[in-house]
């Protein structure tokens, strides 16, 4: 059985679908200008949930396509959740399928075994885990690397740090504007999320500047090569992700 925390995260997640549905339609902005992405949650990761899940989310979502949809985690059953988004890309009700935190070994395994190549794949990217290796895979696979937490939630003084500060000072931008551009110079799609209007004004100003090489290296160099939140090679994190699948 789900425990009270997965039951209460998916109800969270299925009142925010909801909340984007309703915006859509209320929206005077024309659907072909707007990029919706949603993703199959782990306990409907098997084909006929998936199946289920996709119709839900068109329903709920108030819309007759999905702009991106992907699988959430690499575990359950995702190589049947993944034929299924290929039937819903085949049907023209997803115009690009990919996937969310997969590791390079299981991208690279899922690509012998499907017919549509994940168009994207979603992980955890900021200056502190650059995923340097995942992302020369991904470029032969011809995978578009998508950076969750682009500012690592503020972990380990992200907006403290002396070498963003700098590098920002120079060019009068904040520590948050200086690693967005950092990292769409490293052609990584970036997700910054906040709840304040001033913010996302903020982060959309990051096309007016660009950081020279050497402001680069130096960015590269606050890489640890590790996760600040979690890592699937873990087996406590592998034996959480499976009691959420029971």
């Amino acid at each position: 059985m789900l425990d009270g925390f997965t039951v209460h995260l998916k109800q969270v997640l299925i009142f925010k679908i909801r909340q984007v549905g309703n915006a859509i339609q209320k929206c005077s902005i024309p659907r072909q200008e707007l990029f919706i992405t949603t993703k199959i949650w782990i306990t409907n990761t098997n084909y006929d949930k998936a199946k289920q899940s996709i119709e839900e989310s068109l329903r709920k979502l108030k819309t007759d396509y999905i702009d991106l949809l992907l699988i959430h985690q690499p575990f359950n059953d995702y190589y049947g959740a993944y034929h299924a988004m290929e039937e819903a890309y085949e049907q023209g009700k997803a115009k690009a399928i990919g996937v969310s935190n997969f590791y390079p070994d299981r991208l690279i395994d899922l690509n012998h075994f499907v017919r549509i190549k994940p168009a994207a794949n979603q992980v955890e990217t900021h200056v502190f885990q650059q995923q340097k290796v995942a992302r020369e895979v991904m470029q032969k696979l011809n995978t578009q690397i998508i950076s969750w937490g682009p500012f690592a939630e503020g972990k380990n003084n992200f907006f403290e740090n002396p070498v963003l500060i700098e590098i920002g000072k120079k060019h009068q931008k904040s520590v948050a504007q200086v690693a967005l551009r950092f990292l769409i110079q490293n052609g990584i799609v970036v997700i910054p999320k906040s709840t304040r209007k001033e913010r996302m004004e903020e982060n959309f100003d990051v096309f007016n500047f660009s950081l020279s090489n050497q402001e680069m290296a130096s960015i590269a160099a606050l890489d640890t090569g590790h996760s600040l939140f979690f890592s699937h090679q873990d087996p406590k994190t592998v034996e959480w992700f499976m009691s959420i699948v029971k």
